[in-house]
């Protein structure tokens, strides 16, 4: 029994393995990687030309130290025609003559400066004449020449991403993807009129991801009645405002929305929404002006409250720390969030809470409350209404009122100056002194040290709930929890999620 352990120990199981399972294993790595199997044996050659997916990345070619390091050798390309290393161009182009598997599943192309346009977009049609399922394509510098018209006009396509480091201009004519789920476009220059025509001819569109979209960014309309997921984002270097956005998608289940608001919002048809992340930011102008300038009560810089309208059927809500800003001066009234249970709110030094109070009593079955952080602006704190860092003395303000079972802090802990830590413990005493429904307060302590964790459990276990006699409350760190309702029990992390936390 034991010689026959050692033997089978000692011999090559994968070898062993049928030439279908081998090409499956093959198809998770790159092109290059899945070819330069082909040295190991007879058998290997070619089964590389077997696999679904082709994967390219000139990048390697760009260094020529590691191009050195790596002189990669293809017995199916023979010594007279072999160069080290072997050129990207020839590489691909043998690559696509040498590919014998029928179904092409996969086709990503990452090309930087070497690849003349002409070049690429002939791989591009070669694809898309096999029937490529899924065609990802990422150029580096802008072509200089259209992408072919077959691109959008193809029955085989289930998935198409075109993304440019800096500016790739589409030029769209005609439009026929009846089976494009999925559609990501990352730093396109396109024309209004041309993007509708692109949304307009994508009949099972579920998934549509803008990334920094040119050309629509005076205005923007998204229309479709099959997404189900949109993602919509704009870096933060750009600082100015889309002069109107219409989401028209009524069967869109999650949004992510993040760009500087628009001046408005002539149509938003989200009635299926059930989750949005937001990350809706003012320009630096309309920053000045709600700074500086104080404007009244009643005034807006800026107005997203027909989009923020549109969205309040939402059951999962997450808002940026910019976000609480746009609630603040730029929409009026707070929309009422009658379905929302979960709500995560990020927090910054420099962003004030005085919109909380009124998104809080505005979430009437509101379960989960969490925290990115527990920092905030606290100058003029004391004249908001119902602030939440203010000491409670009316019983009617947001907190006393709250449905929350459960509030989260993440980065508890996280220090901007010296006194942030006893005024993070102040703020969670606060909560628990007036959040009559509470039932878990979990705390995730961003420290090294157990000794801080134990101090801070202590301390909260032994202040006083006057609102909530029996929350439970668990303190966090990458190597302790201390959980407890009345006294404090030392379980291991494990421990906590093990119990169901």
């Amino acid at each position: 029994m034991s010689s026959k352990r050692m033997n089978l120990g000692s011999r090559d199981l994968i070898s062993g393995l049928p030439d279908c399972l081998i090409c499956h294993i093959l198809s998770f790595v790159s092109t290059k990687e899945a070819a330069s199997t082909s040295i190991l044996a007879k058998r290997w050659r070619y089964l590389f030309a077997l696999t679904p997916n082709l994967v390219f990345d000139d990048s390697v070619y760009q260094n020529p130290e590691m191009v050195n390091q790596k002189k990669y050798t293809f017995p199916w390309i023979t010594k007279k025609e072999s160069k080290i290393p072997r050129s990207f161009v020839d590489f691909v182009d043998r690559v696509l003559v040498l590919h014998q598997n029928p179904l092409l599943n996969r086709f990503s192309l990452k090309c930087e400066d070497v690849v003349h346009p002409a070049i690429a977009i002939g791989w591009i049609l070669k694809v898309l004449d096999r029937g490529v399922l899924d065609l990802d394509l990422h150029f580096s510098t802008e072509l200089h020449c259209p992408l072919p018209s077959e691109m959008f006009v193809s029955e085989t396509l289930v998935r198409l991403k075109i993304g440019v480091r800096d500016v790739l201009a589409i030029d769209v004519k005609d439009v026929f993807l009846p089976n494009v789920k999925t559609l990501c476009l990352d730093y396109v220059m396109i024309k209004n009129s041309d993007f509708a025509k692109l949304l307009s001819g994508c009949k099972a569109l579920e998934e549509l991801v803008l990334n920094n979209l040119f050309e629509v960014r005076y205005s923007c309309s998204v229309s479709n009645k099959t997404i189900k997921k949109l993602m919509v984002c704009r870096s933060r270097t750009f600082d100015e405002n889309h002069k109107r956005v219409s989401f028209d998608t009524p069967n869109l289940v999650y949004l992510e929305y993040s760009d500087t608001i628009a001046d408005k919002y002539p149509k938003v048809n989200l009635n299926s929404l059930v989750e949005a992340s937001l990350d809706l930011r003012m320009t630096s102008d309309q920053i000045f002006k709600a700074t500086y300038e104080i404007p009244a009560p009643e005034e807006m810089v800026g107005n997203a409250t027909n989009f923020l309208m549109g969205i309040c059927n939402v059951k999962i809500l997450y808002l940026s720390d910019a976000t609480l800003e746009v609630l603040t001066y730029c929409c009026k009234p707070m929309p009422e969030f009658n379905n929302l249970i979960h709500l995560t709110i990020q927090t910054d030094p420099d962003v004030a809470w005085k919109s909380l109070p009124a998104l809080l009593k505005n979430c009437p079955k509101l379960e989960t409350l969490v925290f990115e952080g527990l920092h905030h602006r606290y100058a003029n704190c004391a004249e908001e209404d119902g602030c939440l860092c203010k000491p409670c003395e009316d019983t009617t303000t947001c907190l006393s009122s709250s449905p929350v079972k459960v509030l989260k802090i993440l980065k508890f802990g996280e220090i901007f100056d010296d006194y942030d830590i006893e005024e993070q413990i102040k703020q969670v005493k606060h909560f628990l002194e007036t959040m009559p429904n509470l039932e878990q307060l979990i705390l995730y302590y961003d420290t090294s040290f157990d000794e801080d964790v134990n101090e801070v459990s202590t301390q909260l276990q032994r202040h006083p709930r006057a609102a909530s006699s029996k929350c439970k409350i668990q303190v966090i760190s990458d190597n302790l929890c201390l959980s407890s309702t009345v006294p404090s029990t030392v379980t291991t992390k494990w421990d906590c999620l093990l119990s169901g936390f």
